[in-house]
């Protein structure tokens, strides 16, 4: 069972600016205002003051938004604020969202400097034409040089993929891996394009201007992605992310495994074991709160332990090692097959998951339909 006196040993830092929202991006996140940036370090310093003591972490994550985006002397002066009271240990895990375009030397120096491990690189595609259908502002050739500057200075490199963008064909995707195989980096995360609900993509898509890839040609992008790149040494440990042997991303692993972890900035949410907790998604609105020393949370999730338990259960599987039994009792205090015997059975039948006894996994079958597998597990505890 989680200690609930246990100290988060990782945390998440959202750096909420951009260049410009690319169409199809629902996050939190503020483009084209470089003027907040001064405010939000000094409010990030503010919010850093409610640890009651420093933290020792196992790993620390800056997301966005596009941390690179703060430049050298932004990212050192964030920096130097974290490390007053999140401290990572020795061998923990640092990792920076960049987009190529950020990527010069003097970015890489400051990483370095910083203590920086990982950096994940904004690149979705080392296609023109899919780049500029996904509305990103940089070229093929920028991933490629941000990785060539990157790799010979130490960092690990995860590249960032999108498949089913709109007019992208099976042959560009696996053109996208090849391509990303031949850049030598040691982690690869594939995502498949979403439709959310109030992005640009969305109202064009309504409008008849942009059309979905079909959900054929999209099953053999996701196909394509884990065949290539396993034949090119890559380990497919979850869904949507590939790694090369002791690559994995240690941080999202912290999250996969429900432990508690600490995060601070716009929208940016922390959990206990039980309860999430997201800061004000507005920039603005986090900033004011929290330089006027009022509170600055948007939401608060508190589940049940039953709740909890079933969420663990998605996370577990959505992995390709799965669930075991043994570990999920002691991690949760329940018993696996108590709570999806039915949901496992079905799977099972439908050649969606295997169960050897011990440890429940998906099939790749099973991870291509994945999403439309966990109402079953997520269902009410009276349902």
């Amino acid at each position: 069972m989680l200690d609930p006196t246990a100290r988060p040993r990782s945390a998440y830092v959202h750096v909420p600016f951009c260049r410009h929202r690319c169409g199809y991006c629902d996050f939190t996140l503020v483009a084209g205002r470089d003027d907040l940036i001064d405010r939000y370090l000094t409010a990030v310093d503010r919010e850093l003051e409610r640890c009651p003591a420093p933290l020792d972490l196992d790993t620390l994550y800056l997301g966005g938004g596009t941390p690179s985006h703060l430049g050298p002397e932004g990212l050192t002066r964030l920096f130097g604020a974290l490390h007053e009271q999140l401290r990572p240990v020795a061998g923990a895990e640092v990792s920076v969202e960049a987009n190529p375009l950020d990527v010069t030397g003097d970015l890489v120096a400051a990483l370095r400097t910083c203590g920086v491990t990982r950096v994940s690189l904004g690149g979705q595609s080392l296609d023109a034409v899919t780049l500029r259908a996904l509305d990103r502002d940089h070229g093929p050739d920028d991933v490629r040089r941000a990785v060539d500057r990157l790799l010979p200075a130490g960092f690990t490199v995860s590249l960032d993929l999108m498949t089913a963008a709109p007019g992208q064909s099976l042959a560009a995707v696996e053109a996208d891996l090849d391509a990303a195989v031949a850049l030598g980096v040691q982690h690869v995360s594939v995502y498949c394009l979403t439709w959310e609900k109030g992005t640009a993509f969305d109202s064009q898509r309504a409008k008849g201007l942009l059309r979905p890839v079909d959900d054929p040609v999209e099953r053999a992008m996701f196909e394509a992605a884990i065949d290539r790149l396993e034949a090119a040494g890559f380990e497919h440990y979850e869904v949507s992310n590939f790694a090369k042997p002791g690559a994995r991303c240690r941080h999202n692993e912290a999250y996969w495994d429900c432990r508690p972890w600490e995060a601070f900035g716009p929208g940016a949410a922390r959990f206990d074991g039980c309860t999430r907790t997201t800061n004000h998604r507005s920039t603005t609105t986090w900033m004011n709160k929290v330089l006027a020393g009022a509170d600055f949370t948007g939401d608060v999730d508190a589940m049940t332990a039953e709740e909890a338990a079933r969420e663990r259960i998605v996370v577990g599987l959505r992995r390709r090692a799965g669930v075991a039994r043994s570990a999920f009792c002691d991690a949760s205090g329940f018993d696996l097959d108590a709570l999806i015997t039915g949901p496992l059975h079905r799977w099972i039948d439908r050649g969606l998951a295997t169960d050897d006894g011990d440890r429940i996994r998906l099939t790749r079958e099973g991870l291509l339909v994945s999403d439309s597998l966990w109402a079953d597990v997520l269902r009410s505890c009276a349902g």
